[in-house]
């Protein structure tokens, strides 16, 4: 994981936000202000280090996986099972499949840790590290070595990925309370408000679930090491994750988070490498009050709001056209008959990675 540490760059650079802001400050005097697209588009040059932000082969990846909580009833009873919900999405049954089309997003489910064998598919990509996690409240989820392997195996999947845009969201019965248990330790939120956040507190269902994660927590209470800490609590997909949203980072790639598990992944993603955030956007696929507490935990916000009750990774999909108009705020608008070089002068003289990767 020093490699990368060590190869995350901030996006924190003066001179390019000076241009990029005076870009956008040269439309404004034409067009008027577009709001929340104009910082948008600041940050998104920044990640790419360029006046000039495009993006490749967008890519929508769902992470799936099963977790031992659900022997305890930790989780509320879903109407389809892991395998049978991504059974759905390949066979473009669920709404994300149907969208990611619309925006020809490419869509691929990785199965982590899955308890059901799936059939081949060619939008499958198979890293089961276990037939799902045990159940923390009895013993880790998962091995120290099983979560190295699960991080080694996103890494692998960040380096192969075609494409300069990754959504990252979670599926799996029992992944929102994994997911809590692991921002929990690492931020010192309490459970309850990642479980229930202000909502319905007298629910019989919450209250069985509290107890079942309180007993998690208390067997691993003296856990603190992040990566422990994923193996305590973590789903094999909060584990892939981490190792992808490195890569992604590590290249200077956008990261859409989108639910949870992806909060969960991200937050344990920092603590390897802080940076990492500078490169994410955030958005939501339903309600769930909890989510909000985890957000603020990255002082952020959905990018937007549609009250969806939807599969994670959903939002990011529907938020994608908001992420390219902000892009071509500073790729696309015209500003006069010279189309201007992709990177202020003076940054490109002086700075000779900066002019290997201009372009």
């Amino acid at each position: 994981m020093a490699a990368s540490r060590s190869l995350i760059s901030p996006t924190t650079n003066p001179l390019l936000e000076k241009a990029l802001r005076g870009k956008l400050a040269r439309r404004s005097e034409a067009v008027g202000s577009l709001g929340e697209l104009e910082p948008l588009a600041v940050r998104l040059g920044l990640m790419q280090n360029t006046l000039k932000p495009r993006f490749r082969e967008p890519q929508v990846v769902i992470f799936a996986a099963d977790h031992g909580l659900v022997v305890d009833s930790a989780a509320p009873p879903q109407r389809r099972q892991t395998h049978e919900q991504v059974s759905a999405l390949l066979n473009g049954r669920l709404p994300i499949a149907a969208f990611a089309r619309s925006q020809q997003l490419d869509l691929h489910v990785v199965d982590c840790g899955i308890a059901a064998d799936m059939h081949t598919h060619e939008r499958l990509l198979t890293r089961k590290i276990a037939h799902g996690t045990r159940n923390a409240r009895a013993t880790l989820a998962m091995t120290l070595e099983q979560a190295h392997a699960a991080m080694r195996a996103g890494m692998e999947i960040g380096e192969s990925m075609r494409g300069n845009m990754v959504v990252c969201a979670g599926m799996g019965f029992g992944a929102h309370e994994s997911a809590a248990l692991v921002m929990s330790r690492l931020s010192d939120t309490p459970i309850r408000d990642l479980l229930a956040g202000a909502g319905d507190r007298d629910d019989p269902d919450l209250a069985h679930a509290l107890l079942v994660v309180q007993a998690a927590q208390s067997r691993h209470r003296d856990v603190r090491d992040p990566v422990e800490v994923l193996a305590a609590f973590g789903g094999f997909e909060v584990a892939v994750m981490v190792g992808v949203m490195l890569v992604a980072a590590s290249k200077r790639h956008l990261l859409m988070i989108d639910g949870m598990s992806a909060c969960a992944a991200l937050m344990l993603a920092a603590r390897i490498a802080s940076p990492v955030t500078e490169y994410c956007v955030f958005s939501r696929s339903h309600s769930h009050p909890g989510l909000d507490v985890a957000l603020g935990l990255f002082r952020t916000g959905s990018l937007l709001e549609l009250g969806l009750e939807s599969v994670d990774g959903t939002g990011a999909v529907l938020a994608w056209p908001l992420i390219k108009s902000a892009a071509a705020l500073l790729t696309e608008v015209a500003d006069g008959d010279d189309p201007g070089p992709t990177r202020p002068q003076s940054l490109s003289e002086s700075d000779p990675l900066a002019r290997s990767v201009a372009g």
